[in-house]
């Protein structure tokens, strides 16, 4: 995977990139990522980026031509266009499944504003989505972006040390993930489920989707609406349903 990031800051990535799961996947060759300055594209002596929006208003907004510029020199030598994605507040919320359909690509390049937004003509005509990964507004795109390449490559074969990690883990079968536990048994008079120490593999089975579908219907039941549920998972939650009711 190819992740070309567009950004007025490429200092802002440089603990991301060399710390951790990211940097041992740089190491391996699975992941590769680009950072490039589109100021460096901008058509003055100045390298000025922005400038007042037309009609009057706060703040700045980024001109089109760095960022038309910079994507073309990007795509001078692909075969393929990958998705141009814009971090923007205003965009489609991130989601695993965005993540999952993202990590399909060999190729991404992500552009990271900053001020007060940006050209629309670079929302019309120059990215082809754009993602959010909230409902509040931050300095830059530049967080999200790290946010978007750490959920995307993490799904990269090779990645991560454990491959069944990102199939169990929160949201990626559309439930919460279910308590964890290591040694000791025993902490402070508080131990480990009895199930989890029996080495009945089913059993163990059976209580981890008791327990994602407990927490997921505890923190957010809305996620409840997409999720493949079997007769058995439904009994399960009926039952939750009704011991809450009588608890009231």
């Amino acid at each position: 995977m190819n992740f070309d990031i567009l950004t007025l800051f490429p200092e802002m990535f440089q603990g991301f990139l060399n710390s951790s799961i990211i940097k041992r996947a740089h190491e391996k060759g699975i992941i590769e990522t680009n950072l490039i300055n589109f100021r460096e594209f901008a058509n003055n002596k100045h390298q000025t980026v922005d400038d007042a929006p037309y009609g009057g208003g706060g703040g700045m907004v980024l001109k089109p031509e760095p960022l038309f510029e910079a994507v073309d020199h990007l795509l001078q030598n692909v075969s393929e266009r990958p998705p141009i994605i814009l971090m923007s507040p205003q965009g489609e919320p991130f989601t695993q499944r965005k993540a999952e359909e993202l990590a399909r690509h060999s190729h991404l390049i992500v552009l990271c504003g900053h001020y007060e937004g940006y050209d629309e003509r670079v929302r019309q005509y120059l990215v082809t989505e754009e993602i959010s990964i909230g409902d509040y507004v931050l300095t830059g795109g530049e967080l999200p972006a790290m946010v978007l390449i750490d959920s995307i490559a993490r799904l990269i074969p090779g990645v991560l040390g454990n491959e069944t990690s990102a199939v169990s883990d929160s949201f990626s079968t559309g439930l919460l993930e279910y308590p964890q536990y290591t040694r000791p048994v025993e902490y402070r008079g508080y131990r480990v489920p009895d199930v989890l120490l029996s080495g009945h593999h089913k059993n163990i089975e059976k209580w981890r989707r008791q327990e994602s579908l407990r927490r997921t219907w505890m923190r957010r039941p809305d996620l409840l609406q997409s999720v493949d549920l079997t007769p058995e998972d439904i009994t399960f939650l009926k039952r939750l349903k009704s011991e809450a009711d009588k608890d009231q």
